[in-house]
């Protein structure tokens, strides 16, 4: 990955569960995030419930650090946003993640985001630290997100910004030449015709027609036509007792 500007550090403030805390990992990596920071994590660190969550994210949960305070856990960034959907009684700029990852790839010096603990969230204390609030659109009725999908979300819009690679696509064979696709209307053909499908005779050149215009459709590489063939040739023996 190539990377524009410093990559955010994820900050999980006062943690309940280790299984979110992995979870969380995991939705750092997806989006080439390494550096976590734990604040209070309740069942301390390290907790052996994170490392099956992360399902290969291991890196991120290795590298993670304590800390005793939030303040202690952004000292060394000069960019901290908070990522609340509450009003608190702090007033700061609101952005979205994708404003929020837009302005972290062109910022100087190191940027943070702090997620509160999953049943309570930031406190206010922990907001009036941040320079910036940071919120999605979300249903009122249930502004509701666990602690992975709020860090996937930042993330993602964050990775947006670099140079991610994207995975390889599977690599696709040439369309099969003429005389392949031939080869197998001949064979369709000649077991259709005993059987009276090109019935009646004022329709047998519509029906071919037809029947040639949605087999040379999809565009069929070489492999498919074999195993097409191979379908006709199983249909044209006889069936075993």
């Amino acid at each position: 990955m190539e990377t524009v500007g410093t990559p955010p550090v994820i900050v999980l403030v006062r943690p309940q569960l280790g299984e979110n805390i992995g979870k969380a990992a995991r939705a750092m990596l997806n989006f080439g995030l390494t550096e976590m920071r734990l604040v209070e994590p309740r069942d301390g660190w390290p907790n052996p419930a994170a490392g099956p969550a992360a399902a290969g994210a291991d890196r991120v949960l290795e590298g993670a650090t304590v800390h005793a305070t939030t303040a202690d856990a952004v000292a060394d960034c000069a960019h901290v946003y908070a990522t609340t959907v509450r009003k608190r009684e702090v007033t700061k700029p609101v952005v979205s993640p994708e404003e929020a990852g837009l302005a972290i790839a062109r910022a100087q010096g190191r940027s943070a985001i702090l997620f509160g603990p999953e049943r309570s969230g930031l406190e206010t204390d922990d907001v009036a630290l941040a320079r910036a609030i940071l919120t999605v659109p979300i249903n009122p009725d249930f502004a509701s997100l666990n602690l992975a999908q709020a860090v996937i979300l930042v993330a993602y819009e964050w990775s947006r910004t670099q140079k991610l690679a994207v995975p390889t696509a599977e690599d696709l064979l040439p369309p099969a030449p003429q005389e392949e696709l031939e080869g197998m209307l001949a064979q369709l053909e000649a077991m259709l015709e005993p059987r009276g499908y090109y019935q009646p005779d004022s329709r047998n050149v519509a029906t071919h027609r037809t029947l040639r215009s949605i087999l040379t459709k999809p565009g069929w590489n070489h492999l498919e036509v074999r195993t097409l063939r191979g379908v006709l040739s199983t249909l044209r023996r006889m069936p075993r007792d």
